[in-house]
């Protein structure tokens, strides 16, 4: 079958992509923007990538489009599929029938940690030798990939929140059929498709009730607005950090910790991984496996060679005993655990912040009152305000006593001039940042090494 992607660039659907192509099918697709390392990616599968939506990419016609969820009606091959008619689907639905109706998939959800939790379970699975699937939003560095169809049953999914297609406005997880299902943590968020929580409470709940009475979900007791969705009905085998699972710290940074089931001492987890917000995501992780039959101490001993996946706290480089940090954080509550992890590594030296608030929800000047509240562990903060920001974050910041650019150059200028040994740069965008992270280190290179 001759399968036709729109919007195939994008983590999710290049992960569409990637399975569809090992399951057999011929595959080929578009994008906005074709460049690497994705684009690389789906080259080197065999897949011929469009740049841009020109209806001849659809001719002859392919047995199925499959349409992202960037994708909006005006689009040229969107209205083409519709006038012609022309057999399409969204992603998840996609992967609903072609996947995931015959797996036991172990589903993450929730606002924060999806990727790094959806990473952990895959390695743990894969490290008890279950070699599942999977598709995460983001490189796994324990397989250096980000999807794989797998050679067992058991496939682990990222399960987002975020709506399906222009024709269905539900969140892609409730197609995804879990038996297992974590949910890490609810806040508002994608201020562009909810109007508020209790919009994103009502998807959650609707992917309670597609988890069989078989099932098990898993969840943190301190989590409000999950407790709330649990109590409007939950028809599955529940366990709770915080109830059935807990944790004690060693360190305060997260890198050494024991795991408690039912107040019970398992064994102690060590491991690269830092945050105390890891810690929480790597027992749900390891209540998860067991539910597919895998022992906490198997689990402990996977984690101790789990790599967390790129872009989350990822060292970049280490120039002149600089460290030089990229992370995806692009919410508040994500932007203070990040940087509370790493003040609890690094002590008293010096962390540099560096910030471009991206997501819609940001723009739309959701968070702007609880932003910069988030960086109070950075001992100095570089915010980049984009142009196309709905509010004032310079006058946020200058309220603030931070310093606000919108030149990244100035940046990176700025944060050389002043850098010296013993300190921690951490960036923080969900996107490219024009570029910022490699030329940051870059210049480093040349003041500390020329």
């Amino acid at each position: 079958m001759h399968i036709h992607i729109l919007g195939i660039c994008g983590t999710f659907m290049g992960g569409i992509a990637a399975i569809a192509k090992s399951l057999g099918h011929t595959v080929t697709g578009s994008d906005l923007n074709v460049y690497p390392p994705m684009s690389t990616q789906l080259e080197e599968l065999g897949i011929k990538l469009t740049q841009g939506y020109d209806v001849t990419q659809l001719e002859p016609a392919p047995d199925m489009v499959v349409i992202g969820n960037a994708m909006s009606r005006g689009n040229p091959c969107v209205e083409y599929v519709l006038d012609k008619g022309l057999p399409y689907t969204s992603g998840p639905e996609w992967l609903k029938h072609n996947l995931l109706q015959n797996s036991w998939v172990l589903a993450v959800a929730g606002t924060h940690g999806k990727t790094t939790t959806a990473s952990m379970l895959a390695w743990i699975l894969e490290y008890a030798g279950l070699k599942p699937g999977f598709l995460i939003g983001g490189i796994v560095q324990n397989f250096g990939l980000s999807a794989r169809v797998g050679e067992t049953p058991f496939f682990v999914i990222e399960a987002d929140e975020y709506d399906t297609a222009f024709f269905d406005k539900r969140s892609k997880f409730v197609h995804y059929l879990p038996r297992t299902l974590i949910l890490n943590n609810l806040e508002f968020d994608h201020a562009d498709i909810f109007d508020d929580l209790n919009a994103i409470k009502k998807q959650f709940h609707h992917l309670m009730r597609t988890l069989p009475s078989s099932g098990k979900v898993i969840w943190p007791t301190n989590e409000s607005a999950l407790n709330e969705v649990i109590e409007q009905g939950c028809w599955s085998d529940k366990e709770t950090l915080g109830g059935d699972w807990r944790y004690d710290l060693h360190k305060s940074d997260g890198s050494e910790f024991t795991v408690l089931l039912s107040d019970v001492a398992i064994g102690t987890v060590k491991w690269q991984a830092i945050g105390e917000h890891n810690v929480k995501n790597a027992i749900m992780a390891i209540a998860a496996a067991r539910h597919v039959g895998i022992a906490i101490e198997h689990s402990i001993a996977a984690l101790a060679e789990f790599i967390s996946p790129k872009r989350r706290m990822e060292l970049k480089a280490n120039i002149a005993n600089i460290n030089v940090y990229d992370d995806f954080a692009h919410h508040p509550t994500a932007i203070k655990t990040t940087l509370a992890g790493l003040r609890a590594k690094v002590g008293d030296e010096q962390i540099i912040a560096i910030l471009e608030p991206r997501s819609n929800t940001m723009k739309m000047g959701v968070h702007q009152h609880t932003l910069l509240a988030s960086l109070v562990d950075a001992n100095e903060v570089y915010l980049f305000e984009p142009e196309n920001l709905s509010w004032s974050l310079r006058e946020q910041a200058k309220q603030a006593g931070m310093q606000c650019l919108t030149n990244t150059d100035e940046i990176i200028a700025s944060v050389v001039a002043n850098a010296k040994p013993q300190q921690h740069i951490l960036i923080m965008s969900n996107g490219g940042f024009d570029g910022l992270h490699d030329k940051l280190i870059t210049a480093l290179q040349h003041k500390f090494t020329s």
